[in-house]
């Protein structure tokens, strides 16, 4: 159990170091949104021509990186919930025993 904090411990740390990672990636380019938790798509609009690599190298690598770090982030997000879940578990063995 010990180890099980100390672990979602490091992976809370992890966590809040992707997430600075995409609020600096978000203040690199307006036209990314403040949105922490969505993913920039990269399908046509309907009605407007959406940006390819052709057109503007440094955005669509930008948002690139940006869909990369919220990808990460939900899989750490995910792993924290099944140890949080996995360490409950254990402590409600532990009280009703």
């Amino acid at each position: 159990m010990f180890y099980g904090i100390i672990f979602i411990s490091i992976m809370y740390l992890i966590f809040k170091y992707v997430l600075a990672w995409i609020a600096y990636v978000n203040k690199l380019d307006s036209r990314l949104g403040d949105s922490t938790w969505r993913w920039t798509y990269d399908y046509q609009v309907v009605g407007e021509r959406d940006f390819s690599d052709l057109d503007d190298k440094d955005f669509v690598r930008l948002r690139r990186k940006k869909n990369r770090l919220v990808t990460i982030m939900y899989s750490i997000f995910l792993i924290m919930f099944i140890s949080f879940m996995s360490l409950l578990s254990k402590f409600l063995i532990i009280v009703l025993n």
